[in-house]
């Protein structure tokens, strides 16, 4: 297995030998050594990002690098020129040996192998950064939890999507949101495949929206298909909160173009976040309400749309109490995408009393972001920004919403189609 000779001087900065236990903070003057287990399509990032960091001097050094496969593992040893290990075997028998120091770890293999890797590190000692999903199953990811308080560790999942600065900079001002659409379309590339869409794609949304509802999951219904590999590519998911908030979602592999976009409804606002724009707009109702633009939108729809539309809220659209809320009911109703809802009215006027602003957005790499949140986490010993439990709150729902695409795929008569991609 080739080996990249260390760099000057990366010696002379090893310290001590790993962080120390939960709720001891360590000093701003420690280096934090980190490994990456994992040098494909995500860990390659995680390994820039981290000598990005210990080039501007943030406390942090790159140290090796675990890659079973010998073209990655060499190119790795090559740009980084750091030890690179076929096995976290090997890299643990390195640091038993006081050969090397390690304190965390970027988690970035694939899904099947994350809870071998990661509960290896963790009865180590080390802190982590799991990449999405937290494991395979709920029974991984409980013992992976359980390993983490046990040992005091940290256990960051990779949900990326919490670090995107729209996201970081609308968190703050959420009020109760009611009606989510998400929308996340890729083109297909033989990338994580051994995972379906669900796992792959739409947990970023998951996990942004659980937190966001802040509410128990009561119902969800889902369908799904594989189209240019065994596992399902393209899915639509309704999952209904307790607490009455709707959301729905759509991922796609295998589409001709590449969306992030999430809207979502609350209480006189409506808001729409484009993550790869790093993109923000909120419509907002400001007091007096919102006369004249509604009845034009109820009488622009087809006739045989608006007899679909309950009686209630026809009459309120009717008489022009255009709420953002009301928007998403219409939306729904309708069968539209409230994004184009709201757009239509944002070019009838705007109506009195609807405002359209574009806070400002801190533009920024969400995996560097990430990445400096979980070094921070492992100095300070505080609970991480994405916390192992909700990266199993997003993981048990993806899992669900699996058993309902396979429900809805027996219905529908799809068995056939559908069996090989469980």
């Amino acid at each position: 297995m080739p080996e990249g000779r260390r760099r000057p001087g990366a010696g002379a900065r090893a310290g001590g030998q790993s962080a120390g236990k939960r709720g001891d903070a360590i000093t701003a003057q420690s280096i934090l050594r980190v490994a990456v287990a994992g040098a494909g399509a995500f860990g390659r990032n995680h390994l820039r990002v981290y000598r990005e960091l210990e080039t501007a001097g943030h406390g942090a050094v790159l140290v090796a690098v675990v890659e079973p496969d010998a073209t990655r593992a060499a190119d790795a040893a090559a740009k980084y020129e750091i030890p690179v290990y076929s096995t976290v075997d090997e890299l643990l028998a390195a640091r038993r040996n006081s050969n090397l120091k390690v304190d965390a770890a970027s988690v970035a293999v694939p899904t099947v192998h994350h809870h071998a890797v990661a509960s290896a590190l963790l009865d180590a000692g080390l802190d982590l950064l799991v990449e999405k999903p937290l494991a395979a199953n709920l029974a991984q990811a409980d013992d992976l939890i359980e390993l983490a308080e046990k040992g005091k560790r940290i256990l960051q999942p990779g949900h990326l999507e919490r670090f995107n600065p729209a996201i970081l900079t609308v968190q703050p001002q959420l009020r109760r949101p009611m009606f989510f659409e998400a929308h996340r379309l890729s083109v297909f590339t033989p990338r994580a495949l051994d995972v379906d869409v669900v796992l792959d794609l739409m947990i970023h949304d998951l996990d942004i929206v659980l937190t966001f509802a802040n509410s128990p999951v009561r119902e969800v219904r889902a369908a799904g298909l594989p189209i240019l590999s065994p596992k399902v590519d393209i899915a639509n998911v309704r999952v209904e909160f307790e607490s009455g908030c709707v959301a729905n979602f759509t991922a796609s592999r295998v589409s001709t173009e590449r969306v992030r976009k999430l809207r979502f409804f609350e209480p006189r606002r409506y808001i729409s976040i484009d993550y790869a724009r790093q993109d923000l707009l909120v419509i907002r109702l400001d007091s007096g309400g919102a006369q004249g633009a509604a009845p034009n939108l109820l009488a622009s729809i087809p006739p045989h749309i608006a007899a679909m539309i309950p009686p209630p809220l026809a009459t309120a659209l009717a008489a022009g109490k255009v709420d953002p809320a009301m928007i998403a009911q219409f939306a729904e109703a309708a069968k539209i995408d409230p994004g184009v809802v709201a757009a239509f009215i944002a070019q009838t006027g705007p109506a009195p009393g609807l405002s359209f602003v574009k806070p400002e957005v801190t533009p920024g790499e969400p995996l560097r972001l990430e990445i400096e949140s979980f070094l921070n986490s492992v100095r300070s010993r505080r609970e991480p920004r994405v916390t192992a439990r909700q990266g199993r709150n997003a993981l048990a729902l993806a899992l669900e919403i699996q058993a309902s695409m396979v429900a809805h795929a027996h219905r529908a008569g799809l068995d056939d189609f559908f069996k090989d991609s469980a």
